[in-house]
């Protein structure tokens, strides 16, 4: 079935009501089955942690059958509220778009634009918005997840646990910057912002902290989960592979179930790919080809994604990749994960080239993608766990 094949009205709605119908019987189901701890995914599951995960990956699938299941904020507005702070942040100078950054944006049709960007503070911070960087502090510049193709960077998002997690754990960090980067798109919707637009508008946000606001890139932290992990590493791969005086890269670097190969290395039997499909919520086709990565890679076309290293960096079918340069590292994966295999792939060339002690993994057995989205206590204690090491990492460097 392809994507969105439901996404006109009135499909849409007719869709929507026959999902629902099917959620009041497919819910009572799945928490009965769900009482024998052998009956679920992983035997170390609470029934909660089960029936969430469940519902994630039934949603996920609804979304992928209709589209977008309610609208989001993007980058074409600002959308203002209670608890963060908007900004709209000027587009990065084209003459630090240079190098493949600049051959793939001319090929893809892409150039900078102004973008809205979110603050969040500490909570009972006092910190004026914009306020220069006090001694010790470090700022979480964060990239959201969502597959290049949804989600939002607003603090109403789903990543936004993330946020209000660094925030809550790691003393140095009171506030975190997100940057409203443009999704990608394609039929059965527009043709939209492909590769490198996420990048393009990353390097925006990152210029805005360093220039405008003259944050020392020592004093930054990239974080990024699932596709912004992805778009984290590709940031800094760019910043190291072509020095500029005006954007050093950043002091560290955090990577929080990146999706790090969009490619089809990662993909045989025996795989997380296909061992973690029943834990996990997000499924990826073993071929690679689907709406998020066809959308993503646009004019260079799927081949992209087994030898592009700003698109793979895990990818096997890469012969050569080296990660020197690169800060400091923490990684974090979940056991449950379907991209674990390429996470951990991933850590080992990134050991290789910076050494053991410059690259912090943490594997939490058990865990689903990106888990640290999920604040509402279903994924404790791992979660917490997972944030107090971040903690320490960011004392430790």
């Amino acid at each position: 079935m392809g994507y969105a094949l439901f996404h006109h009205q009135p499909f849409k709605s007719v869709y929507l009501l026959y999902a629902a119908l099917a959620a009041c019987l497919r819910i009572p189901y799945w928490a009965l089955v769900s009482l024998p701890r052998a009956w679920r995914p992983r035997k170390s599951w609470t029934w909660r942690r089960t029936m969430q995960v469940k519902l994630v990956r039934y949603l996920t699938s609804l979304a992928n059958t209709v589209g977008p299941l309610a609208v989001t904020p993007n980058y074409l507005a600002l959308v203002p509220g209670i608890g963060y702070h908007g900004v709209w942040v000027d587009p990065v100078p084209p003459d630090l778009i240079v190098g493949k950054l600049q051959m793939w944006a001319s090929v893809a049709g892409v150039s900078p634009v102004k973008l809205p960007g979110y603050w969040i503070h500490k909570p009972g911070s006092t910190i004026n918005l914009e306020a220069p960087i006090m001694p010790g502090e470090k700022i979480a510049y964060c990239l959201h997840g969502g597959a290049y193709s949804r989600l939002s960077a607003h603090p109403s998002d789903p990543t936004a646990g993330i946020n209000r997690g660094l925030l809550e754990q790691v003393d140095s960090v009171h506030r975190t910057f997100t940057i409203e980067y443009r999704l990608s798109s394609t039929k059965p919707y527009p043709v939209a912002n492909p590769f490198p637009a996420a990048l393009v508008d990353a390097l925006t946000g990152y210029n805005y902290l360093v220039t405008k606001l003259h944050i020392a890139p020592s004093d930054i932290i990239v974080e990024g989960d699932s596709a912004g992990g992805n778009l984290a590493l590709a940031l800094v791969r760019y910043l190291v592979e072509y020095p500029n005086t005006a954007l050093p890269p950043p002091g560290a670097l955090l990577l929080l179930s990146p999706w790090c190969d969009l490619g089809t290395s990662h993909s045989y039997p025996g795989s997380s790919y296909f061992t973690c499909r029943d834990s996990d919520y997000i499924a990826i086709p073993a071929n690679g080809s689907h709406y998020s990565t066809i959308a993503f890679t646009g004019p260079l076309g799927l081949g992209a994604t087994e030898v592009n290293p700003y698109i793979s960096p895990a990818s096997t079918h890469i012969p050569t990749i080296s990660f020197a340069g690169f800060p400091p590292t923490f990684i974090s994966a979940g056991g449950a994960e379907v991209l674990c295999d390429s996470i951990r792939t991933l850590h080992h060339k990134m050991a290789k080239d910076m050494g053991d002690t410059e690259v912090k993994y943490l594997e939490t057995a058990d865990c689903v993608h990106d888990f640290l989205v999920f604040d509402k206590g279903a994924h404790e204690p791992e979660r917490g766990d997972t944030l107090k090491a971040i903690a320490e990492w960011v004392t430790s460097i």
